[in-house]
């Protein structure tokens, strides 16, 4: 087990002790039943105080990776795995994604949870720094031309996608969200509130990651059903208008929107509407209710998670709904 203790590293030493035990784990260097060096030992070795040899003992303890035996010492506990799962970005549908992952897989399962936020270099980083150390992988990809490179250096049955299907193909493990068809079907769902308005506007901010595909989807949309419809793209331009109803990919924007009609004293679902995409736990309860359209972030994550329990290949798509509320 390769205890190389960085003392100039910005992670503690107790995390570096704790990560060098998951690795040995996660690459099989060690295995349930092993015993572990004794916290004198490491002190010894490693030049570690006993407080810091045993925060991470206990840390340990607490996840159930290890378990002590008196007067003989600790031990792996059971067959723990580690995984990693790779987010784009940090929001509150993502935590419903991440906690639904984490409550459906087994406890001898370590989740690890990094962020790329779209950066190339941080995607790489990650992956590359993660290689060899973890029993799966599961990726939020993102649209960049490097990114296949990177996800073609996985085993594909150690490899699961998830979220957008993009640098995807049929041999890959993927659970998808639908941003195009069954996008289009929600709308159609929503065909009476809307006809309550003159016009849809679609507010996709030129800072969103949102997959343009669903723009195409909604102009399909408004021309096959004779609505008329408009696209902003620079925030600047959104103005609230009465007789309006508008959709948007962004929560800021949902912000913006309420703003404005509390300033015109307009009255959501009324004078105008609002769509909001991705449901977070939240935005039953904002203002009378915000309608959503969405997919199922808890059934996306237990499928994710149904991918590290069984050596089976998956390749599933979870469908958009929508779910009207007050402010449609």
């Amino acid at each position: 087990m390769n205890l190389n203790i960085n003392f100039n590293s910005d992670i503690p030493k107790y995390q570096q002790l704790v990560n060098a035990i998951n690795d040995a784990l996660s690459n099989n260097t060690l295995t349930s039943g092993d015993a572990l060096p004794s916290v004198n030992s490491i002190c010894n070795n490693h030049n570690l105080s006993r407080d810091t040899v045993f925060k991470a003992y206990t840390i340990l303890k607490e996840n159930s990776v290890i378990e002590s035996v008196p007067n003989k010492g600790y031990y792996v506990a059971n067959d723990t795995r580690k995984v990693l799962l790779v987010l784009d970005t940090f929001k509150a549908y993502k935590e419903v994604l991440y906690h639904s992952f984490v409550n459906n897989l087994p406890k001898n399962v370590i989740v690890d949870v990094q962020f790329h936020h779209y950066n190339i270099n941080n995607f790489k980083t990650i992956l590359y720094n993660g290689k060899g150390k973890y029993y799966k992988f599961v990726v939020m990809s993102f649209n960049h031309k490097d990114v296949p490179m990177v996800l073609s250096e996985f085993d594909n049955e150690k490899l699961l996608l998830i979220d957008w299907n993009v640098h995807s193909n049929e041999t890959k493990n993927f659970v998808f969200q639908d941003f195009g068809k069954s996008f289009y079907e929600a709308l159609k769902e929503a065909m009476t509130p809307f006809k309550k308005y003159k016009k849809l506007v679609f507010v996709y901010p030129s800072f969103t990651n949102h997959p343009t595909e669903s723009l195409t989807y909604f102009k399909m949309f408004c021309e096959t059903y004779n609505f008329k419809y408009k696209i902003i793209t620079n925030t600047n331009e959104f103005s609230v208008t009465k007789g309006e109803a508008y959709i948007s990919v962004s929560d800021r924007v949902l912000g913006m929107f309420l703003e404005q009609c509390r300033a015109k004293e307009f009255e959501p679902g009324t004078d105008v509407g609002f769509l909001s995409y991705n449901e977070t736990p939240m935005k039953q309860f904002i203002y009378k209710g915000i309608s959503v359209i969405s997919t199922d972030f808890q059934e996306l994550g237990a499928k994710a998670a149904s991918f590290i329990k069984q050596d089976k290949p998956v390749q599933s798509y979870i469908p958009t709904t929508l779910i009207l509320r007050e402010s449609l």
